[in-house]
């Protein structure tokens, strides 16, 4: 006997067992708790959950269905090059979510690292991407860009280390292109990338301009866009309240020096000019800081010794001023002692003398790099992709196909894993594209590892209480959204909470629908298996913390399941759909610092080099050509949205549709997504709100449900599928 695998969540079930082959399923829109389950079908649920649960062994193959764990043993590949050894995440000294389990054997040069293929690891069948998604954009075409736009680049940039000599040459990347070799074969599937010459023997990658510099060609070179991008940026998740003075750091001072800050309160009232005393400024929550000191610190001299990298720890801070914008006031760099030589720290301010004001300059490039890192290891990946993957898994391990949780849950999910395993295949593996164009090269998954141990928790993952951690807001059951924002004019926290209430109250329906009373919550054995597998397994390494929530009331599920639909679609679509936007031009962004500054422990030789030229040394400290142009491909592709989008409040699913009250429910979340074009355009053109209004500034419409596809910047998928 056999059956037919659809792909995708177009399947009601597949039967596991032959005996069952003449039962007939209920309609496929009906759900059912296990408790209401007919006679007839329980043994099917229960079957049919254990065979996608699989037995642990066994290399998986393309057409299994089976959803296991493993830790992140699959990015290193010591059998190629022992260069490439990396640590086991997930466990005791590497603290990480777990991945789906793929079963390949062993390395026998490291039996703790699984060995890796050159085609994308094994995802359930399920899972796989939708053919038109598949043909244009998701995974497929991620692994074609990284397969044939990067090694094609790898052929025309020989030397490695070459930077630009001069910014003109970086505008020739939009205006001209890249000419690829004649022997380099390079499909058409580009078109926004790839141009044919006349001939078609040839082809150009010319990169589109990023909107950032269509609309204004300096503006990242301005103190003001600088701090603005930290609110309506790429990324907005970093930026928190200072509200301890001194700055301290909890590391060991006898490992890494003086744990006090050199930012002192003279430095930040002269900063703000007779304003306000420094005491005003911070009991007015007035200061505001990017805090990067203690999760570089531990890795700045074990960076230094990588060729064409460096590595600061780093603390920003900023101003909010009467006009509701942030102004930069101190930028602190510290190295830990190494060697003989004692812990080096300085702080850089906005100056009026030319030395000072390239040394400012180049501060801002190396916190830009140290941000840019976070972004994408921490903000992005680790909060979206990463952590959602044992949520997918523990999904389909125990919520039966006609679970109505389940349904609920299944768009959030759509696409996930494969493009997760597109990701450990060649963007987060050992040599990958992360690790040779970011500043902490070898160390951006050790780093990303120590991120999830020491800050992600999983109650702060819900707009509100992430912005409420930071100090970005404050509980007030008056205030809009019930919480108070601590800088009015936010606009990713102001577009976000639309999102996150539309989907709290979508959530809050269909929850009280299925589950009337508590207890319906308390004794659902397969929702409590769920939840209880999140915790011990998928999250296992955090399965003690206090602060994970209980799974009692419907109150509890609403919160759970409103957390998760809004990490898969409005926390991953602020990180993301605006990458290229903003990054497509380095200089707003450079992802690596390549030189240390130029007034740390110098040379005569080094010193006078800037003296002389201190543009040289910027461009020096930005990505090589190669690593810049890697990453725009990569940008490019990661900011796209696929003709076929499957978009939040777009399209009811089909159970949802069959059941009167829940397609009632459903439709008033559509409505209320349909209503945020219009309040987000009308906040763009306040000229009130000068943190997304003004000349030559990049609107801030990534919350915008809905989009066109390509690359446009807005635009809020239910799920990570890029």
């Amino acid at each position: 006997m056999s059956f037919k695998v659809v792909k995708g969540p177009k399947f009601y079930f597949l039967p596991p067992v032959n005996k069952l082959r003449n039962l007939k399923p209920p309609p496929r829109a009906v759900s059912y708790l296990p408790s209401e389950t007919p006679e007839a079908l329980k043994s099917l649920r229960t079957a049919d959950l254990e065979s996608l649960r699989g037995n642990g062994e066994g290399e998986r193959q393309p057409y299994d269905r089976i959803y296991d764990y493993d830790v992140y043993d699959d990015l290193a590949d010591p059998a190629s090059d022992i260069g490439l050894a990396r640590p086991v995440l997930g466990g005791e000294k590497h603290p990480y979510p777990r991945r789906c389990r793929t079963g390949r054997p062993m390395s026998t040069i490291d039996p703790s690292t699984e060995t890796r293929t050159k085609v994308p690891f094994y995802v359930p069948s399920d899972e796989d991407f939708s053919e038109i998604k598949d043909l244009q954009f998701g995974a497929r075409f991620l692994f074609n860009v990284l397969h044939e736009i990067v090694p094609a680049l790898d052929s025309v940039y020989t030397d490695k280390d070459k930077g630009f000599p001069l910014f003109t040459d970086i505008d020739l990347l939009y205006n001209q292109g890249v000419n690829v070799p004649a022997n380099e074969k390079i499909s058409s599937d580009f078109p926004r990338l790839v141009k044919r010459d006349v001939d078609a023997a040839h082809a150009i990658i010319q990169f589109q301009t990023p909107e950032i510099i269509d609309r204004d060609t300096f503006s990242w070179y301005r103190d003001e866009e600088f701090c603005r991008q930290m609110l309506a940026g790429l990324n907005p998740y970093s930026i928190q309240l200072v509200t301890e003075w001194p700055l301290m750091s909890k590391l060991d001072p006898e490992v890494y020096g003086p744990p006090k800050s050199a930012i002192t309160k003279e430095i930040v009232e002269k900063e703000i000019g007779g304003v306000m005393s420094f005491d005003e400024a911070l009991a007015q929550k007035k200061l505001f800081m990017l805090d990067y000191h203690d999760l570089l610190l531990p890795y700045v001299n074990k960076t230094r010794e990588l060729k064409g990298t460096t590595l600061y720890a780093s603390r920003t801070l900023m101003f909010l001023t009467p006009e509701g914008t942030l102004r930069p006031l101190a930028i602190e760099l510290t190295r830990p002692p190494f060697g003989t030589k004692p812990q080096w720290k300085h702080v850089y301010t906005p100056t009026w003398n030319a030395t000072g004001a390239w040394l400012w300059k180049l501060a801002k490039a190396q916190v830009l790099s140290h941000d840019s890192a976070y972004h994408e290891l921490v903000s992005h990946w680790l909060r979206t992709h990463c952590v959602t993957e044992p949520y997918i898994i523990a999904t389909n391990r125990h919520l039966s196909q006609m679970h109505p949780i389940k349904r609920l849950l299944l768009p959030s999910f759509r696409y996930t894993m494969q493009i997760n395993s597109v990701a450990r295949l060649a963007l987060i593996n050992a040599g990958g594209v992360i690790e040779s164009t970011f500043s902490p090269g070898r160390y951006c998954m050790q780093i990303c590892s120590d991120a999830y141990d020491q800050l992600w928790r999983f109650d702060h993952e819900a707009l509100p209480a992430d912005l409420i951690s930071r100090g970005m807001a404050v509980e007030d059951s008056t205030a809009p959204h019930g919480v108070k924002l601590t800088i009015e004019d936010y606009p990713f926290a102001n577009d976000g909470l639309l999102i996150y209430d539309a989907i709290k109250q979508w959530a809050t329906s269909y929850v009280n629908h299925y589950y009337p009373q508590a207890h319906l919550v308390e004794f659902d054995k397969e929702l409590q298996a769920w939840w209880n597998e999140i915790r011990t397994v998928g999250h296992g390494d955090k399965k003690d913390e206090p602060w994970w929530p209980q799974l009692k009331t419907q109150d509890d599920l609403i919160r759970i399941v409103s957390t998760i639909m809004w990490v898969s679609s409005g926390h991953h679509s602020a990180v993301n759909f605006g990458q290229y936007d903003f990054a497509g031009y380095f200089p707003n962004r450079p992802s690596i610092a390549r030189l240390k500054m130029p007034n740390e422990d110098p040379t005569n030789e080094e010193w006078q080099s800037f003296i002389k030229r201190p543009e040289d040394v910027l461009l020096s400290c930005f990505p090589s050509q190669i690593q810049a142009t890697k990453v725009m491909a990569v940008l490019d592709v990661l900011s796209s949205h696929s003709p076929d989008e499957e978009y939040i409040g777009g399209t009811i699913e089909p159970a949802w549709a069959a059941e009167p009250a829940i397609n009632a429910a459903f439709l008033e979340f559509q409505e209320t997504l349909n209503q945020l074009e219009s309040i987000i355009d009308s906040r763009n053109n306040d000229p009130l709100l000068t943190n997304r209004s003004g000349a030559g500034l990049v609107a801030y419409q990534i919350m915008k449900p809905y989009s066109d596809r390509g690359v446009t910047g807005k635009g809020v998928p239910n799920s990570i599928s890029i």
